[in-house]
């Protein structure tokens, strides 16, 4: 049987994921909970890199606390926060990163090999599936607040 304890930090957890703005936003409740429970917590402190650019670490992190910053060739691509994922360039392509993650302050992320994902998505096939789709999303967000900020960046020149 559960500790209070852990299922009160477990419901907390999974409250975090799920209300987060720019969340993998097409999981539901059930979904978050089988990937909480194959993903390791894991703490970070400031400075520490999560992801580094052109290795593999075949692990996709999903931010509970804290913040942390996406860059690449030394230019900062993105800032992610709580219910924010990082590593799934790397994860869908089976490949290297292609930017380097580091932690702008101490906070924890769920940490989920890549193999346990798979192992989700074969049991859990629509799972895969909502899951997928939010990642779409939310890269094609992410692409479009590039091409926004190159947009109005010669303007403001």
């Amino acid at each position: 049987m559960p500790s209070p304890k852990k299922d009160t930090s477990q419901q907390e957890l999974l409250s975090i994921l799920q209300t987060a703005s720019n969340r993998l936003e097409y999981l539901t409740p059930n979904d978050w909970a089988l990937i909480v429970d194959r993903a390791k917590r894991t703490p970070f402190r400031k400075g520490d890199v999560l992801i580094q650019q052109g290795k593999q670490t075949k692990t996709v992190y999903v931010l509970v606390h804290g913040r942390a910053k996406v860059e690449s060739s030394k230019a900062v691509i993105a800032h992610i926060g709580p219910g924010q994922v990082c590593g799934e360039m790397a994860f869908l392509e089976n490949g290297a990163a292609s930017a380097t993650v580091t932690a702008e302050d101490d906070g924890e992320a769920c940490a989920i090999e890549w193999n346990a994902l798979s192992d989700l998505f074969e049991l859990f096939p629509h799972l895969g599936s909502r899951f997928y789709r939010s990642l779409a999303v939310n890269l094609s967000r992410r692409l479009r607040e590039q091409i926004m900020m190159k947009t109005i960046a010669p303007q403001s020149s």
